[in-house]
């Protein structure tokens, strides 16, 4: 979700009905949960329901001290949440390791300040884990990618504990097959396929089904 100031300078667009369902419509078996902090959760929500595999995603805030926080008291800031999102997924479709694999490309995990257009903690990246599995296989994924100096900058993105995760409002859900102009045109202004792009080249986004960098 973008800023509030950011909100504002995106103009009132008539809704459109062009985007098609994401994963998640299909019947599923037993499934697990990753919860990533990556910016905007409308983002990190239309990229994760492109990938096989991931059955249902949803928009929330975790990581803080407030219980049950509302968007408006997550941006404000002093809080201590983030904006994530809780990612259901099939384990015989797709794997944790897999998941960070691809949640890595689609975020610019050296930016501890945020992420893209949008500043501030509310923003900034963070890996929840729900397992000692999940730690070892994130820790493990994070030191790969460091020491392959795939990047020119450090690793700033945290990896904690999961902790109460309170779902957004309902309009922040699948706000991007809701209103697929204002999403669109957001994600082009704040920059995000821009900036993966450039920093991850070739394999930005890989993983994610159809990726379109110019629309998602």
């Amino acid at each position: 979700m973008p800023s509030p100031s950011t909100i504002r300078l995106l103009p009132t667009l008539a809704l459109l009905s062009f985007l098609s369902a994401p994963a998640g419509s299909e019947d599923a078996g037993p499934t697990s949960v990753a919860t990533f902090a990556g910016g905007c959760f409308w983002c990190v929500e239309s990229d994760f329901d492109q990938v096989p595999g991931v059955v249902r995603t949803i928009s929330g805030f975790t990581g803080g001290t407030v219980a049950n926080p509302t968007y408006r008291q997550v941006t404000a800031g002093g809080t201590g949440h983030r904006e994530a999102v809780e990612i259901h997924f099939d384990p015989a479709k797709v794997g944790y390791a897999a998941l960070l694999e691809i949640f890595w490309r689609s975020v610019d995990p050296t930016d501890g300040g945020g992420q893209f257009c949008d500043r501030g903690e509310s923003y900034q990246t963070a890996i929840f884990v729900h397992s000692p599995e999940q730690r070892r296989l994130a820790e493990a994924s994070k030191k790969a990618l460091q020491d392959a100096k795939v990047l020119t900058a450090p690793i700033v993105t945290p990896i904690e504990d999961s902790g109460p995760f309170t779902p957004a409002e309902d309009y922040h859900q699948n706000f991007y097959k809701k209103s697929p102009v204002r999403y669109n045109l957001y994600r082009f202004r704040c920059g995000r396929n821009a900036r993966v792009e450039s920093l991850w080249g070739t394999d930005a986004y890989r993983g994610i089904a159809a990726h379109n960098t110019k629309e998602r």
